[in-house]
């Protein structure tokens, strides 16, 4: 394996003694990223058909408005959750291969070189302040919440569309995608030495066990709230314009 890392950096960027197809998942990546940020930058700049009835698209909750303020309400809200994933320790993994090719994969010829200093320098050591972004991340996870249950209330009485499964479907992916963070983990438990020192110990083990469970599929989870919380921004503003009709199942 040290001969292969070594003949990789020295045939240069992309070469590797691997007979897998190693690009594909990196590839894969690139082009989810970016059909992704394409359309949640487009649709923050606009700033329209983000409300209708009791729906309100995640992009914008909590819905912030103020006379001083002139352009998309989205921008005031959008940078939370966008700082939160952008510092994802998956995240990270996923887009330096995908985007910055450092390293695009394992033993194979990255940018980076021998120069390659890690998250300990500007500007990624910025990325430390994952756990800072947690916490207001899980503030705007709580909006949503609220979000999900004014969903099933059309004008004072309680109801079910598909706007409204939607949009609980869409905060269920991102509780587990964001109480499955790593950052979380280690609040929940991490930090203890010791499990069996008191009943409020013995009870953080099994919150760090629950926490722990998500955990294993963190990258899943991340990749199904992306999607989740796209689409249900993107029903929104299909009932918002006319294009859609939503179903009332109740």
């Amino acid at each position: 394996m040290n001969d292969t890392k070594t003949a990789s950096r020295t045939a240069g960027l992309g070469s590797t003694a691997r007979h897998d197809a190693w690009w594909i998942e990196p590839a894969t990546v690139a082009i989810g990223f970016g059909i992704f940020i394409v359309y949640a930058t487009w649709r923050v700049l606009e700033g329209a058909y983000y409300e209708w009835g009791p729906y309100l698209s995640p992009f914008y909750s909590p819905k912030l408005a103020f006379d001083w303020w002139q352009w998309s309400p989205a921008i005031l809200v959008l940078w939370v959750p966008a700082l939160f994933r952008a510092t994802c320790y998956y995240y990270r993994k996923a887009y330096y291969r995908a985007y910055f090719w450092d390293p695009p994969g394992c033993a194979v010829g990255h940018l980076g070189g021998e120069r390659y200093s890690g998250e300990s320098k500007f500007p990624l050591i910025f990325q430390n302040l994952h756990r800072y972004f947690l916490y207001l991340a899980i503030i705007v996870l709580g909006f949503l919440w609220y979000d999900a249950i004014v969903s099933f209330n059309f004008e004072g009485s309680f109801g079910i569309g598909l706007g409204s499964l939607v949009l609980l479907g869409n905060v269920l992916f991102l509780s587990n995608y964001t109480f499955g963070c790593h950052a979380f983990r280690h609040l929940i438990g991490g930090r203890l030495n010791c499990f069996s020192c008191s009943q409020a110990t013995k009870t953080q083990l099994k919150a760090w066990q629950v926490v722990s469970k998500l955990n294993e599929h963190h990258m899943l989870w991340a990749w199904v709230s992306l999607f989740s919380v796209g689409f249900a921004d993107f029903y929104v503003r299909m009932l918002a314009t006319g294009t859609f009709t939503d179903i009332r199942l109740f």
